[in-house]
């Protein structure tokens, strides 16, 4: 198998599309996250004990919902990305990358939909006073959470970047490129231990969605430039004359 076997396809039409895809991604992720930052504390709120994660978020009940929407869209994104960047280079890695990359989009939705969809009566039932909401709140963190938004998001999101970075592997960029994409894999894989509270994991794993965000960035970039139409060469003297006798 070699390089020119596995030649890109890259239209200009496709181009734009997939690099919106992949800016889109990345601008919406980082803004949310961000934002959630600042309103609810995210994601360090979520180690304090379970009554004031929702006191807290009744507090600011509509801006931390609607941020954890825009992060849920941000995430569902990578699904037709996976797709279209799917369809660069027909390559083995490829053709696992695109599936690995729409699981990824899905675990990461459902994690990041309980907020919008269950926490609300959560914290409404909390306030009147019912245990049973902080247990089921505590539950569907840990299932709903950890066990299927963050471990299998963090699996899956570095399975399909590694199976990318393979497929394009010197055909849309240099060494940097990979060596870009598999070092913010690698960190954010590093994530399946956070539930073991393992020292330095998190901020490995906060390292590498920023390098993650940036190698999609580069990704668009690249991938515009590379789409970009060549400016015509002139022709030499025989081409000319050859023309001419047409």
């Amino acid at each position: 198998m070699t390089r020119t076997r596995f030649r890109l396809a890259v239209s200009r039409k496709s181009a734009r599309w997939t690099a919106g895809l992949l800016v889109a991604g990345a601008v919406l992720a980082n803004l949310a996250f961000a934002m959630l930052g600042s309103v609810f504390d995210y994601p360090d709120v979520l180690r304090r004990p379970t009554e004031e994660i929702l006191a807290l978020y009744r507090e600011n009940q509509g801006p931390v919902t609607l941020w954890f929407a825009v992060l849920a869209v941000s995430a569902g994104l990578l699904a037709p990305l996976a797709v279209a960047v799917g369809r660069l280079v027909q390559h083995p890695a490829m053709r696992i990358a695109v599936p690995v990359g729409i699981a990824a989009a899905a675990v990461q939705v459902i994690g990041l939909s309980r907020w919008f969809l269950l926490v609300p009566g959560y914290a409404s039932d909390a306030a009147a006073g019912s245990e049973d909401a902080l247990a089921r709140f505590a539950t569907a963190h840990q299932v709903l959470g950890v066990a299927i938004g963050e471990t299998l998001g963090y699996l899956l999101t570095a399975g399909w970047t590694l199976g990318v970075v393979v497929a394009l592997h010197r055909r849309l960029a240099g060494d940097w490129f990979s060596a870009l994409g598999a070092a913010s894999a690698a960190a954010i894989l590093s994530g399946v231990l956070s539930p073991l509270e393992v020292p330095g994991v998190d901020a490995v794993n906060f390292a590498g969605y920023v390098g993650w965000s940036a190698w999609l960035v580069a990704f668009a970039a690249v991938l515009l430039a590379r789409a970009r139409p060549r400016v015509a060469e002139p022709l030499v003297a025989w081409q000319r004359q050859a023309v001419s006798r047409r």
